[in-house]
């Protein structure tokens, strides 16, 4: 049984705005693989919820790139965004995430705008969105605003948005990822159909063995989804022996906070941080990873 209260569905991003700011309780739904689950929930912060619509507003459902960016539809499925080719052609580590998103029924109706506005560290997507500095377009009715990924995550489950405020699409600049090759990782306890116990993006530019960038964000190792900054700067420069991504990886140590859960211990989920750090640079450069 599902705690709603009505249904409504909107015509135009405009419209939806405007009625999420008008009707009390309401909240928007797309793909509906996250707010339905909680309208079963017997969480009073979910109940009686007027449902607002967007799943039939096409213009949130394209992915496009120009000269500057890419453009990617905050309806986009999982399942678009793992099969469309200027995703495959030029991020790699965000086409992972997509194909690690549950199974495929939840690929085939989760959208990645839900995915980010949901606000939870664990959501796949995330981390490789942080690599990418990702910029997200929001709409309130006739105003337009852009926020970097990195300032649009506050707290656990909470994200910077206002009330009438849609996630209309990302755009991924051209220079964050022109040059690198990126990799996404994700343990769980089960292959499929879970959630990350913690996930791993890198991206990497080298000149022969030295490393001209490095960028690294993770899901799972803090309240919010991080990227390892001072990590990303100790990298810098340094050439690509074992010793230095060793000495990376340790580092990472210093910026996450991984705590215990009954999924797993602050101890494992340290482990699995260096661990998969090392282990996706050792595979992007082309090398047997090395424990």
């Amino acid at each position: 049984m599902y705690y709603l209260s009505n249904y409504t569905e909107a015509k135009s991003v405009n419209e939806a705005s405007r009625l999420l700011k008008t009707i009390d309780d309401s909240v928007l739904i797309a793909g509906g693989t996250d707010i339905l689950i909680k309208l079963r929930s017997l969480d009073k912060k979910y109940a009686n919820k007027h449902l607002i619509g967007i799943n039939t507003l096409k213009e949130l459902k394209t992915i496009t790139i120009d000269d500057e960016f890419i453009h990617i539809g905050a309806l986009c499925t999982f399942d678009d965004i793992e099969n469309n080719e200027i995703i495959k052609n030029n991020l790699t580590n965000l086409k992972q995430a997509a194909a690690l998103v549950g199974g495929p029924q939840i690929r085939n109706m989760a959208t990645i705008g839900g995915n980010i506005c949901n606000g939870a560290t664990s959501a796949d997507s995330a981390s490789s969105l942080f690599t990418l500095d990702a910029i997200l377009v929001i709409y309130n009715e006739d105003t337009r605003k852009e926020i970097a990924i990195n300032n649009f995550y506050i707290s656990s489950g909470v994200v910077k948005l206002e009330k009438g405020d849609i996630l209309t699409s990302i755009k991924i600049p051209k220079k964050s990822f022109n040059g690198y090759v990126s990799k996404y990782i994700k343990f769980a306890q089960r292959n499929a159909m879970d959630i990350a116990t913690i996930g791993v993006s890198v991206m990497l530019k080298t000149n022969n063995d030295e490393i001209i960038d490095l960028k690294l964000a993770y899901g799972v190792a803090a309240p919010t989804p991080i990227r390892a900054k001072e990590s990303e700067k100790l990298a810098k420069g340094l050439k690509l022996t074992k010793e230095n991504i060793e000495k990376i990886a340790n580092n990472i140590l210093n910026e996450t906070k991984a705590r215990d859960s009954w999924r797993a211990s602050k101890d494992f989920r340290n482990n699995l941080l260096t661990t998969l750090t090392k282990r996706a640079i050792y595979e992007l450069i082309g090398k047997n990873y090395e424990n």
